[in-house]
């Protein structure tokens, strides 16, 4: 009795083609959950911008604007402000729930041993890891950014937030997916060093805090500032998207005072001051509108440069040390 082998595979013989396929389609179903509560949150996301671009819409063409001047500022309600909560959290969440337990989770269940120590080699399992780690941030961050920067661009002028305010300059354009990323690897490294899961997400957490706060302090100093003078007893000149920095009263040489240089009880007092300290100008320091690409660019550059260095340590962490 013989037997042949001209009967197609079938079953779990079958060899998976196309661009998810071995180790990264392994992936991809190990993490299906993560990817779908993340393409959850983007579907409710995109549909949220969409519904109040339009309600904006709607609301500044019943004003007749832009032909007609808005004499207040657009009220756009809580759902605004929540959309705006939402997007802000985005990065932490895509840190604290998919960075961290990316590896961690693994290395607690003794997953990362039991595959290394097959047919797979370390290094490529890491990269797999982090490509579908990296890959779910980036998109989330992609479209999200992109879907606000197409309401908010033409609209911005009747927008409540300035655009150095960073629930606009670190949604739009290319800071929101470059903190997706940067977070995300923050989480990835923190999980690698601590190697339990609810530890990584927690101190990933509070890693997040601490970089959102100190990013509100580098946020201004991405550009060149500006100075602009006037008289003292003048008035400055609007111009559309100038964002003040700071402010002070200055001599005609140039020596500058705090704004709150002789503020004293009475005119005569501060008449005598400002004689006395020869204080003829306001100075205002300044940032153009024209410059938000620039730093916004500059801004998610110092983010991947980050998001690098994290990731070149995490490779080489998992490489060099037993898992």
């Amino acid at each position: 009795m013989t037997t042949t082998l001209t009967d197609a595979a079938t079953g779990a013989g079958t060899v998976r083609r196309g661009p998810l396929r071995g180790l990264t389609w392994l992936m991809v179903r190990q993490h299906r959950a993560t990817l779908y509560s993340v393409f959850a949150l983007v579907v409710l996301g995109s549909a949220a911008i969409l519904y109040l671009r339009g309600e904006m819409t709607d609301t500044l063409n019943a004003a007749g604007w832009p032909r007609k001047e808005l004499t207040t500022q657009l009220e756009l309600g809580r759902r605004y402000s929540y959309l705006m909560l939402a997007l802000g959290c985005l990065p932490v969440l895509l840190g604290v729930f998919v960075g961290a337990p990316l590896i961690s989770s693994d290395r607690e269940h003794g997953t990362a041993q039991l595959v290394t120590t097959q047919s797979v080699p370390r290094r490529r399992w890491l990269i797999a890891k982090l490509t579908v780690g990296y890959g779910i941030a980036l998109v989330a961050g992609l479209v999200l950014s992109a879907l606000y920067t197409w309401w908010w661009k033409p609209y911005r002028t009747v927008f409540p937030a300035a655009w150095l305010d960073g629930s606009t300059f670190d949604n739009t354009g290319p800071v929101l997916p470059a903190f997706c990323l940067f977070l995300t690897a923050a989480g990835v490294t923190t999980g690698v060093l601590l190697r339990r899961v609810m530890l990584s997400m927690v101190v990933t957490l509070g890693f997040s805090v601490f970089a959102n706060v100190a990013w509100d302090q580098i946020r201004n100093s991405l550009g060149t500032s500006h100075l602009f003078t006037y008289p003292l007893n003048g008035e400055p000149a609007g111009v559309p998207g100038r964002q003040e920095l700071d402010s002070w009263v200055g001599t005609a040489d140039g020596t500058l005072y705090g704004w709150g240089t002789c503020a004293e009880a009475t005119e005569a007092a501060q008449n005598a001051c400002v004689k006395e300290k020869g204080i003829v100008n306001h100075v205002t320091e300044y940032l153009d509108y024209d410059q938000m690409p620039s730093m916004q660019w500059t801004g998610a550059g110092i983010l991947l440069a980050a998001t690098v260095a994290l990731t070149v340590f995490v490779v080489w962490r998992v490489s060099r040390r037993p898992l």
